[in-house]
């Protein structure tokens, strides 16, 4: 299961779409709209024509909370009102905890008044063995501040969500049956979309009647076979701060194109230690161990390539990491490492995935023995011995160090040859 954020643009276009096929009668009418930095104004108010006739409700989408906390917010402003609080904002640089990254992105929704005492807290998270409704009557901003209010409910796997008492679970509360029946069609919801976490603070109870005002969501993106039908065209916006370099985008664009899964993120350009893993377990296990032997300033990216790549899709990927990883060697003429590993694999084939990486390390040939790359190869599975001849017999033509293991080494013992004793 991979958890992919979702704006909340798109949790609330869902949640007005699906929630009355679980709950007749909801009357949230999604009225939301994004703008971005070439946004025709004039064209998104003709086709919303609400904008010039709603107060409205302004905010950043981009992956991160606490808007309120940070000034983020523009309240019942009128549509010029709207435009100008974007256009101050937009592409300026706001810091949110720890990370730094300008304004881009922005939603607009219409303002609905409520008394704070309206403000109710709803979540729900999917778990090992169960998932897990919290409610809290204390919903808003300060919420972890009042988390001692906020009630649990658990649904066990494959369990029915008719089958959970919920109001036995919670306090009473006017409005009580209206929140009842829109959690356990919020539930039904969040399991038919794929949802692996969803959160809704704060959610306004007005006249018994419920109303999303915040919403977090994160879908399990490996579902999509299944949701996507329902999610229709749902993007994977980066987190706030992190951009794409090209070579990461490439390897994106390879793994939405194929079966396979091809993944990169490069953390330090400039590191010495670059893993080349296949399968995604292994991929953190791999990662862990370079950590834990004092090399993680020197882990120069995280990825994998796993579910039986092509021959192809495994040069492209092995290419594009071995392209960074040989722009400039080291300043002090340190080595740099090449971790080809992986665990024993169930089908993807290793000599067919090897017979890529090969090519791609012949191509590379010159500019490996230029930064002084040593590489080290670990490997099992269905053709594995014919795969680890090849790497083999390569290392007799290619003038760079390496050394090849198959599944009779442990899986990071090559982590540690490469780099206990630099």
């Amino acid at each position: 299961m991979a958890r992919r954020a979702i704006r909340e643009y798109d949790a609330k276009r869902l949640l007005a779409r699906y929630l009355p096929d679980y709950l007749p009668g909801f009357s949230y009418p999604g009225k939301i709209v994004l703008v971005e930095a070439d946004t025709d104004w004039d064209r998104l108010a003709a086709d919303h024509p609400w904008l010039l006739t709603d107060r409205l409700v302004v905010k950043p989408d981009q992956l991160f909370g606490k808007r309120g906390k940070h000034g983020l917010l523009g309240l019942n402003l009128d549509f010029a009102g709207a435009k100008a609080w974007i256009g101050a904002r937009m592409h300026k640089e706001v810091t949110v905890g720890k990370t730094t990254d300008k304004l881009s992105v922005f939603m607009i929704e219409p303002f609905v008044p409520h008394d704070q005492d309206d403000e109710m807290f709803i979540a729900i998270r999917t778990e090992r063995e169960q998932d897990v409704i919290y409610f809290s009557l204390q919903g808003g901003i300060d919420i972890e501040e009042n988390w001692d209010s906020v009630v649990q409910i658990p649904v066990p796997v494959l369990g029915s969500i008719e089958n959970v008492d919920i109001a036995g679970h919670l306090p009473e509360f006017e409005g009580k049956d209206a929140a009842v029946a829109f959690i356990a069609a919020l539930y039904k919801f969040f399991i038919d979309l794929a949802f692996t976490y969803l959160e809704i603070n704060p959610v306004a109870l007005v006249h018994s009647t419920v109303i999303p005002l915040d919403f977090v969501g994160q879908v399990d993106d490996t579902a999509a076979f299944e949701a996507g039908r329902k999610w229709g065209e749902l993007p994977f916006p980066p987190a706030f701060g992190m951009h794409r370099s090209l070579e990461e985008a490439y390897i994106r664009s390879l793994d939405e194109k194929g079966g396979s899964s091809l993944k990169l993120t490069v953390l330090n350009p400039q590191g010495r230690v670059w893993p080349m893993i296949a399968g995604g377990g292994a991929s953190v296990i791999y990662a862990d161990t370079v950590t834990d032997l004092g090399f993680a300033e020197e882990l120069a990216c995280y990825g994998e390539y796993s579910g039986n790549p092509t021959t192809d899709e495994t040069r492209e990927y092995a290419r594009t990491l071995l392209d960074l990883m040989t722009r400039r060697p080291d300043p002090q003429g340190r080595p740099k490492f090449l971790l080809i590993g992986g665990g024993i694999a169930n089908f993807t084939d290793v000599a067919k995935t090897f017979t890529g990486i090969v090519d791609a390390l012949r191509e590379y040939k010159t500019r490996m023995q230029e930064n002084n790359v040593h590489i080290y190869v670990r490997r099992g599975g269905p053709n594995y011995q014919e795969g680890l001849a090849l790497m083999r017999k390569l290392g007799e033509e290619l003038g760079v160090p390496i050394e090849v293991y198959g599944p009779e080494t442990h899986m990071t013992r090559i982590v540690k040859m490469a780099l206990e004793e630099r």
